[in-house]
């Protein structure tokens, strides 16, 4: 049954860069659009929705890496060794990967807070964030229980793919994404947590090494597939026949009740 899930992972994936591809060679680069000063999507222009198929190599090598890791002799002794070694020095078990697996979204708000801005607005950014945890539960929480990979530690089978890592590196992804354009230092400054986040659930016992590449290649997919949509979504939160003294007013609240997860959305005119 694994095999045949990696296979169709894997037909997915490569499927999914073929169609981004062309939607790509398809799509004009720019639309001229004036806005407000404060709409932070641009005030000359609008770049329109597209998504770089180049930007989904890294986390496609990542969760391929973590699929094969599932069955594959060699990775699934690795994942082993990475294991004994780790018991072997009985280091001890913090649960700071609870928090740092949200850091980089909180530096975000934070720097912004204090004067150093990002590329997107207030507004902009959450839905965006959002979006990405959205959609890296939508990837994850499923997984878990089709795969039924047991942890390490054995408490459960919901090892793959590791939750904490997508969401630790989405964060940075985003992290990434607002200030790559203005301080490219600053703006890999989240990786560093999003690595720590992933060791320390290894560390803990709660994830194998393919659990925590794989929840990264998730976790930023999610984030670049949550820039790609925002346009999309900006739209239909704005309406794209807007007058432009409009008062209505838009608020989009995640949640997530009884393993459900999903987005609220409240508008008024």
């Amino acid at each position: 049954m694994k095999k045949h899930f990696q296979k169709t992972v894997m037909y997915a994936m490569i499927l999914s860069l073929l169609v981004n591809k062309i939607d790509a060679q398809n799509t004009n680069d720019t639309v001229n659009v004036q806005k407000p000063v404060q709409d932070s999507l641009t005030t000359t222009e609008i770049q329109k929705s597209k998504l770089n198929y180049k930007s989904l190599i890294i986390p496609a090598t990542f969760i391929a890496y973590g699929v094969a890791g599932l069955s594959i002799k060699n990775l699934k002794q690795l994942n082993v060794s990475i294991k004994v070694e780790i018991s072997e020095h009985q280091p001890a078990q913090i649960q700071l990967d609870n928090y740092t697996q949200y850091a980089p979204a909180v530096m975000v708000y934070g720097l912004n807070a204090i004067g150093i801005k990002g590329k997107h607005n207030l507004r902009d950014r959450t839905i965006i964030y959002a979006s990405s945890q959205l959609i890296a539960a939508a990837f994850t929480i499923p997984l878990k229980y089709l795969v039924k990979e047991e942890r390490p530690d054995g408490s459960n089978t919901l090892s793959f793919p590791s939750g904490h890592s997508a969401i630790a590196f989405s964060s940075a992804q985003f992290m990434f994404r607002e200030y790559k354009d203005t301080n490219f230092w600053l703006s890999i400054s989240g990786y560093p947590f999003a690595i720590f986040t992933g060791v320390y659930r290894m560390l803990n016992d709660k994830h194998w090494l393919g659990d925590v590449v794989a929840g990264a290649g998730f976790g930023i997919l999610s984030t670049e597939l949550a820039y790609w949509l925002f346009p999309k979504i900006n739209n239909i939160l704005r309406g794209k026949n807007k007058v432009k003294n409009s008062f209505s007013s838009t608020m989009v609240m995640p949640f997530y009740q009884n393993k459900i997860v999903g987005i609220g959305l409240v508008k008024t005119f």
